[in-house]
């Protein structure tokens, strides 16, 4: 469940971060970022959003392995600790957790139960019985949770950023949750993604929209260095590793 869960998660990382657009550079113009091509601004955007040290990251993403598309509000730093929630085609919720060494997870019955489809109904119950509403926790170094602790990472979920070449056109202007932005259009072979980077403070990377054929999404960052709520859970925790190590 957990395998399943990184891979479209770090698709949406991954897709809409490696942005190598193949339009050629327009002419530089006035307005925001003036005397500035898209690319230069898009370079700006990687770098002023690949130094933060938290951010927090809202959106869905289309996945075929994960079988639909996946939901996502997970807020993360730099030390690997994260906190929010994920969902994949819209049935149920999973909430998650990093602390330190220590990954919480707690999976609403919809959740479990739509990923137990492949499994008989005896099997489906036992597992919602045993974990529906109930906070687990597992130790972030092992083989089954590793994979979803390096997401909560953010020096790790931004290492697609380094060495980006851009050659992004610039576009009007907009907002994001009330944010000024502009707009950055590329293109990538039949693939094309939609920029917005903040033009007020830093030139944060603001949104993200994907219209690739393999993995359309939305992704939108805010939350730029606040602090990252991830505590440990109060209350009894089920102990994955010691209970059924």
């Amino acid at each position: 469940m957990r395998r399943t869960a990184l891979a479209a998660l770090c698709i949406a990382a991954a897709a809409t971060f490696s942005l190598t657009g193949c339009l050629p550079g327009e002419d530089k113009a006035d307005g925001p970022f003036a005397g500035l091509t898209g690319g230069e601004i898009a370079d700006k955007a990687v770098k002023a959003t690949s130094g933060a040290e938290s951010l927090r990251m809202k959106g869905e993403i289309e996945d075929e392995s994960a079988g639909g598309t996946v939901q996502m509000d997970m807020a993360m730093n730099k030390k690997g600790d994260c906190a929010g929630t994920m969902s994949m085609g819209g049935e149920g919720q999973a909430e998650l957790i990093k602390v330190g060494d220590t990954l919480y997870m707690k999976y609403d019955e919809a959740f479990l139960r739509a990923q137990s489809k492949d499994s008989s109904k005896e099997e489906a119950d036992m597992v919602v019985d045993m974990l529906a509403g109930k906070w687990t926790k597992t130790s972030a170094a092992g083989e089954d949770s590793k994979d979803m602790a390096n997401f909560c990472d953010l020096d790790t979920v931004l290492a697609d950023f380094e060495d980006v070449d851009s050659n992004a056109t610039r576009g009007k202007t907009a907002e994001v949750d009330g944010t000024p932005a502009i707009v950055l259009n590329e293109k990538d072979g039949k693939d094309s993604y939609t920029l917005y980077v903040a033009t007020k403070g830093e030139p944060y990377l603001l949104r993200v929209v994907s219209k690739s054929a393999k993995e359309p999404g939305d992704l939108v960052f805010t939350d730029f260095d606040k602090p990252v709520p991830a505590k440990a859970p109060k209350g009894k925790v089920i102990d994955m590793d010691k209970d059924f190590g």
